[in-house]
């Protein structure tokens, strides 16, 4: 009868023991400190993103491990706000801040707060926002949104970087690779006292990091001094899917005031609606692969159906979209496997205006009557903290799971509580087997 009693008493010992650690294990893991300096490569993840062109950790509010098509681009990028940076410092309001000096930035808590298709969203406890962009660029834009930002990128090891003026920096990794930081709006960066990257931004101003894991060339150059002197409203990537025939746009907003809606037609062309609350005319950077438009040879531009004119030069660009009588486009054609190319359209006016990009088989000739019908849809992907990032995806569904809530889907138990109920079953089974026998 003691034996009885005694292995009754173990089982039940047993099972407290477990449902005392258990929810630890089940809560805790996977989790992070609230406050953070900016990672290195290979320190543990919170959480990740694993895109079809970009991945990365999040730890805090920090990206880490940067990727883009597999090549390792950044180790770290983080964001504080300037008035606690000041206050951990202890530089006072009236003093300037020394962005050579700024080389270690704590990363208060924040979390991967929205995904879509295209882009993931990490939201900062400072007010700041990283919205990665999964495009063959990886666009990487930290907007400072509520208040003025200091933001620390480290490099790697075998990575360097060079100051090309106070809104660029150029960072060359050891395997050849490069990527460039564009302030737009009011801010600056440089390179800081170890070899890295760190920038200040005003609110309402953006850091964006572009990256070449290919090649970066002169065009590319001329698209980042654009972005950086805001004469580029948006960026919209028209991409093949990584599976089935399909495509799927990206679009990254440099201008607060401009949204851009997309959608490809069944006669190989792109179609954009873009609406700016400002008169003044701007370029649209699009990068389209042959699958939206066909054949990215002989393209042709239409602006609320009127024929665009071919520009010969960056300088046209800038003319035409500066008030020029007649909206322009340049083709750039692309090096890189993925069969696409680069369609820079100004358009030189705005309230809203339509856009279309006809491949040479589209049958759109040079004029664009609205009729053809769509075979894909998507919304505007517009960097503003609204819109896809609230977790709907580009065709308006939410991908937060069945609740929507983007927590546990519909049905499942609280995170280690299913483990705790199962054992507790099993042991009260036990325990009333012995109760049986003993009687």
């Amino acid at each position: 009868m003691s034996n009885v009693n005694e292995t009754i008493g173990a089982v039940i010992a047993a099972l407290v023991v477990t449902a005392g650690v258990l929810p630890a294990a089940a809560v805790g893991a996977g989790t992070v400190s609230t406050e953070e300096t900016v990672p290195d490569a290979g320190t543990a993840e919170a959480d990740a993103y694993h895109g079809t062109h970009v991945s990365f950790a999040v730890e805090g509010s920090a990206v880490s491990n940067y990727t883009v098509d597999g090549e390792h681009m950044v180790s770290g990028v983080a964001v504080e706000s300037e008035e606690s940076y000041r206050s951990r410092t202890g530089l006072g309001a009236g003093l300037a801040l020394e962005l050579s000096s700024v080389t270690e930035i704590r990363a208060a808590g924040g979390d991967l707060s929205a995904r879509s298709e295209t882009r993931a969203t990490v939201r900062a406890k400072s007010g700041a926002e990283l919205r990665a962009h999964d495009n063959g660029n990886g666009v990487l834009v930290v907007a400072a949104e509520n208040g003025s930002q200091v933001v620390a990128a480290n490099l790697s090891a075998s990575a360097s970087a060079e100051a090309e003026s106070d809104a660029r920096v150029v960072v060359t990794n050891g395997n050849g690779t490069e990527g460039a930081f564009v302030v737009v709006g009011d801010g600056e960066v440089t390179v800081n006292e170890e070899g890295d990257v760190s920038a200040r931004l005003s609110e309402d101003a953006r850091l964006v990091f572009r990256a070449y894991p290919e090649e970066r060339d002169e065009d590319d150059r001329r698209q980042e001094s654009m972005i950086a002197e805001g004469e580029v409203a948006a960026e919209v990537y028209v991409m093949a899917e990584s599976e089935g025939e399909g495509t799927v746009t990206d679009t990254v907003r440099y201008d607060e005031n401009t949204t851009v809606e997309t959608r490809t037609t069944a006669e190989n062309a792109v179609e954009m609606t873009v609406e700016r609350s400002e008169h003044e005319g701007r370029v649209i950077l699009t990068s389209v692969s042959e699958a939206a438009v066909g054949s990215t040879e002989d393209m042709t531009v239409t602006v609320d159906g009127e024929a665009a004119a071919r520009a010969s030069s960056y300088s046209e660009l800038r003319s035409a979209a500066a008030g020029g009588e007649r909206s322009k486009f340049m083709v750039v054609q692309e090096s890189s496997a993925e069969a696409s190319a680069d369609v820079l359209v100004a358009v030189n006016h705005f309230s809203t205006r339509t856009v279309t990009i006809a491949g040479a088989d589209s049958g759109s000739g040079d004029s664009d009557d609205g009729s053809t019908g769509a075979d894909g849809t998507t919304t505007a992907d517009d960097d503003t903290g609204s819109g896809t990032d609230d977790g709907v995806t580009d065709d308006g569904t939410s991908d937060d799971g069945p609740d929507g809530n983007g927590d546990e889907p519909a049905g499942q138990p609280l995170p280690g509580f299913g483990p705790i109920a199962a054992l507790l079953g099993v042991g009260i089974l036990a325990v009333a087997g012995l109760l049986s026998r003993r009687r």
